[in-house]
C-alpha cells in the first residue's frame, strides 16, 4: 500500500527540461500535502522552474500545474504545500521543471535536485510520537 512521504523526483542530474515520472496517491487522494524540493548541486547564472502536476488518469496532465515553487538559482531546501482538497479527481502526480542558464561557458544548466511528498498530518503524530 502506498504511503507518504514518497519522492516524486529521486535525487536526480537536469540538465535539460523534463517530467519525473508518475506517482498514484492512493489513500493520499484529497489531502494536503507538502513537496519538498531540493536543490544538491548547482553552478552559477542558472535557474530552474519546478512545478507539480496533477491528473486523474495517469494521462491528462492538464493546462497548467496544481502547484509551482517560484524561480530558485541556489542549493537549498523548499517547500511548498499541495492542497488537494478542491480536487478529489486528482489521482496522480508528477512534477516537470524547465531549466536556464546564461553567461559564459557551458550553455547546459547543471542540477543535481529531488522533490518529496510528505503528509502533514502523519509528521505531526510521528513528532509528538
Amino acid at each position: 500500500m502506498f504511503m507518504l512521504p514518497e519522492f516524486l523526483l529521486q535525487e536526480s542530474t537536469i540538465r535539460e527540461a523534463g517530467a519525473g515520472p508518475e506517482l498514484s496517491l492512493g489513500d493520499d487522494a484529497g489531502s494536503t500535502l507538502i513537496a519538498t524540493l531540493g536543490i544538491t548541486r548547482i553552478v552559477e547564472q542558472e535557474s530552474i522552474d519546478l512545478s507539480i502536476w496533477g491528473s486523474a488518469d495517469g494521462a491528462d496532465w492538464g493546462a497548467k500545474p496544481i502547484a509551482a515553487f517560484p524561480q530558485k538559482f541556489y542549493c537549498g531546501t523548499y517547500q511548498a504545500s499541495i492542497d488537494l482538497s478542491a480536487r478529489p479527481d486528482v489521482k496522480f502526480l508528477r512534477a516537470k521543471w524547465q531549466v536556464n542558464r546564461w553567461g559564459k561557458g557551458d550553455s547546459k544548466p547543471l542540477f543535481e535536485a529531488y522533490v518529496f511528498l510528505q503528509d502533514p498530518r502523519r509528521q505531526s503524530l510521528a513528532v509528538g510520537a
